[in-house]
């Protein structure tokens, strides 16, 4: 679904950019002493177990890439690996072989001052438990990245400043951290990574330690800033919920292993195996799944602004019976229907708000969860328009995908959408029915 899931699939490019922020190759660690030896019979095909008395395999052969602009989630249970992958992601821990490449370096291989450098400059933390300065102010506690790199002193509390707003903390800039209820504080450690100005935020259980509410005002605000800012985020939860509502792609682990690294959606269609199956089997996907994850582009849209004559041709193009009406922001004004067109032409209307009819149904957003499309989709004779906050049409969710989508896998349904899936958009989705 992906719950920023709302947000990503507004913005599709995001995942086709063809060179990553981050790659991880055949990466493991090991923690003894005869580590190497561990990692000669792990690839051998030995177990976790199996080399235990050689040193505990945290992470075995881990590969995966993150794109930029993506917010990629690894998910796992606790001792699946994940803390440990993420501290390797940055250099605090060296792998015991594999490589892991930020941008088109190698940084398992770069000097101890180069792994620094690239540190200050291109990678930000937050942190499970805030790791505030206690005795520093909001405003210098946000500065202090730009305070190691030595940055004129001016320029660095403007960007803290900046980073403070964006994260809902003006006014607070001079209290310091013990001042601050946890869901401050962790603001103030997302305003801090972010006034570091880095292309790549990584969050180790950034909102674990917070209350249910609380880590839900923080995950959308992390959503809201994604939207804007456009970060490459690799995001580690054990909370399959959080996954599923931040995460572009999921990896999941499982005693050190990577099993599956997918969409959200995919990976409650076609799980991998059994293990991730019973993971994602008490899931509510009425619930996890947004409009967001299920829309799809609109093919037919009109001007408000157009006469009737150029409406019908829209709709003869699309090969369906209406079109969405928009005005030059994209602001949803209704739909037009081919029958009324022909009626408004032979009346010699100039414009189409004669012929206009209403959206059926409720507001739908990005973020509106499927459990919310089922009356709509019921009473509506074409796909739900999905609207951003200002009204500006984003995409719509035909019906054929609100069923596909509570389909549980391994039933023939699930062929079926996999089949939908492959298709083109245009193939996939007509305004002109319901499919």
């Amino acid at each position: 679904m992906s719950g920023r899931g709302a947000e990503h699939p507004a913005n599709p490019s995001r995942c086709e950019v063809s060179v990553s922020a981050l790659r991880a190759e055949n990466v493991y660690k090991v923690f003894g002493r005869r580590s190497q030896e561990a990692v000669r019979r792990l690839r051998d095909g030995a177990t976790r177990d199996e080399v235990r008395s050689l040193g505990t395999a945290a992470v075995i052969d881990a590969s995966f890439e993150v794109q930029q602009g993506e917010t990629f989630v690894v998910m796992g249970l606790s001792g699946s690996g994940k803390s440990t992958l993420i501290r390797m992601l940055n250099g605090l821990l060296t792998p015991t072989a594999g490589s892991i490449h930020l941008g088109d370096a190698d940084i398992t291989k770069v000097s101890a001052p180069e792994l620094r450098r690239l540190r200050q400059e291109r990678i930000s933390m937050v942190f499970q438990h805030f790791a505030l300065l206690p005795h520093r102010t909001v405003l210098e506690n946000v500065a202090y990245p730009h305070e190691i790199r030595r940055t004129d002193r001016e320029e660095r509390l403007e960007k803290a400043r900046e980073a403070i707003a964006l994260t809902g903390l003006a006014g607070w800039e001079d209290s310091l951290p013990v001042q601050l209820s946890g869901g401050m504080r962790q603001r103030v450690g997302l305003a801090r990574a972010l006034a570091a100005d880095t292309e790549i935020l990584l969050m180790d259980e950034a909102f674990s330690a917070l209350d249910p509410l609380i880590r839900r005002d923080m995950q959308e605000q992390l959503v809201e800033l994604q939207a804007t800012l456009g970060k490459t985020i690799v995001f580690i939860t054990h909370d399959l919920n959080e996954a599923m509502y931040l995460g572009d792609r999921i990896a999941v682990m499982r005693d050190g292993r990577i099993v599956q690294v997918d969409t959200a959606e995919q990976i409650l269609a076609h799980p991998a195996d059994e293990y991730v199956a019973k993971f994602i089997a008490d899931v509510d996907r009425s619930r996890i799944i947004t409009a967001g994850a299920l829309m799809r582009r609109p093919q037919s849209v009109v001007q408000i602004g157009g006469g009737p004559g150029v409406a019908l041709r829209e709709i003869e193009r699309t090969q369906g019976s209406a079109a969405y009406v928009v005005d030059r922001q994209r602001v949803l004004h209704g739909t037009v229907h081919d029958d009324d067109l022909v009626a408004a032409q032979r009346r010699g209307d100039t414009d189409l708000r004669g012929v206009l009819r209403p959206i059926v149904g409720a507001d739908v957003h990005p973020d509106t969860p499927l459990s919310d499309l089922f009356a709509s989709a019921a009473e509506a004779r074409l796909p739900l328009a999905v609207t951003d906050e200002r009204g500006r049409l984003v995409g719509v969710v035909p019906r054929v995908r609100i069923l596909q989508a509570m389909a549980r896998p391994g039933g023939e349904s699930n062929g079926e959408q996999k089949a939908t899936d492959d298709r083109t958009p245009v193939a996939a989705s007509s305004e002109g029915s319901q499919a």
